[in-house]
């Protein structure tokens, strides 16, 4: 399996790890079966994204990708970020194998969780916003 010099940078220095003690948007998604699991912490203030982080339990895609759609939001405002899209992230890769693009999904599932979860948080009901939040199958 090639990847990109990219992939291999953000996966051997990711950006934005950790957590947000005061985040007001948190998104949790996964697949236990796969193993990959990426929580993502955003801080938004006046609509837009002024700080972002992540943990990711996975393969080096699934931490890549991840620190790459943390890249992708922070600074942005929640309309951007919820444009984000897993062919984006995965083309500001350089690209991923076929076998690891369920993790590029994860990623922008990751970052709508986190925005659904601050939309709720402001009593607004995040589904028409957002959409739903689906099941990612992993190769094996």
């Amino acid at each position: 399996m090639l990847y990109s010099e990219k992939v291999f940078d953000h996966f051997s220095n990711p950006r934005n790890v950790g957590e947000i003690p005061d985040a007001n948007g948190i998104g949790e998604v996964g697949n236990a079966k796969c193993g990959d699991i990426m929580k993502m912490y955003l801080k938004i203030e006046n609509g837009i994204i002024v700080d972002v982080k992540f943990k990711t339990f996975g393969c080096g895609a699934a931490i890549a990708t991840s620190s790459m759609a943390t890249e992708m939001i922070k600074g942005k405002s929640i309309d951007d970020a919820l444009k984000l899209t897993n062919k984006a992230v995965v083309e500001a890769l350089d690209g991923l194998p076929a076998v690891k693009i369920h993790c590029s999904v994860l990623a922008e599932q990751a970052v709508k969780s986190a925005l659904s979860d601050y939309y709720t948080r402001l009593g607004v009901d995040p589904l028409p916003i957002v959409g739903p939040i689906g099941v990612v199958e992993c190769e094996e």
